[in-house]
């Protein structure tokens, strides 16, 4: 399992991922889920996955082979001219390295190969965008109704985004809410784990703004998960008190 966040704000996208990959208690491997690709002044491309690891290898494989061979008459990541164009395109590679690895391991192998995708990113002239792609290869955009999409283990970490999501917000306090949002995930779910790693896509920059990876030992992220159980905890004593009577 994993967790992935992906986040429009009016100055850019926000992306984390964790590293977790685990196929049992004791098989625990640390794989990167989150990729990027970038034309200086004309675009910057980031993917995240969740799902299979196998398949979501084959296919950054292959969009990280095609911006290796320039003459590539379908190399979506750096030609094509819309981000719609490029979602079509990855959404296209998913569905087809999933059919292929299930029509080589007959009917026991569906369901096994499944995965899912975010992709965020922004071509020059146009405004960043946000898409999560399933595993059929159809996608959806996200928009100010739905500004952020998680992938993963999401059920833990999604009422903090929620509550505390704003699209005015700034970068650092958009980073800060992820990591609320992953410390909870972190503490509830031993399939989310350390190292997380975070993008920062600032609007127009064509570039990364800011990248991190959050280790076990980073300063701040610890302040963050102890100060937030603290917040918690003194949240939960604040609340009026229940009683079983009337008389107060």
């Amino acid at each position: 399992m994993t967790y992935c966040v992906g986040m429009v704000l009016e100055k850019g996208l926000v992306l984390m991922s964790d590293t977790r990959t685990n196929s049992g208690v004791d098989n625990i491997s640390t794989f990167r889920k989150m990729f990027q690709w970038s034309v200086p002044g004309e675009r910057m491309i980031a993917v995240m996955t969740a799902g299979n690891l196998a398949t979501t290898q084959a296919v950054i494989s292959q969009l990280d082979e095609r911006t290796k061979t320039p003459s590539e008459r379908d190399n979506a990541l750096l030609k094509g001219p819309t981000m719609f164009q490029v979602v079509t395109e990855i959404g296209r590679l998913l569905r087809a390295t999933i059919e292929t690895a299930q029509k080589v391991n007959g009917e026991g192998g569906k369901g096994r190969f499944t995965a899912t995708m975010i992709v965020a990113g922004q071509i020059a002239g146009m405004q960043p965008r946000l898409f999560m792609i399933y595993p059929e290869g159809n996608f959806i955009e996200a928009s100010w109704d739905t500004p952020f999409f998680q992938i993963g283990e999401t059920k833990y970490g999604r009422p903090i985004l929620l509550r505390g999501y704003n699209r005015e917000m700034t970068f650092e306090d958009a980073v800060k809410l992820m990591m609320v949002s992953f410390d909870s995930t972190l503490k509830a779910n031993l399939s989310v784990g350390l190292p997380l790693d975070l993008l920062v896509i600032g609007k127009d920059e064509f570039a990364a703004t800011h990248e991190h990876r959050i280790t076990s030992d980073d300063p701040y992220f610890d302040t963050i998960s102890s100060g937030w159980g603290d917040a918690l905890r003194s949240a939960f004593h604040s609340l009026p008190p229940y009683r079983f009577s009337d008389d107060a």
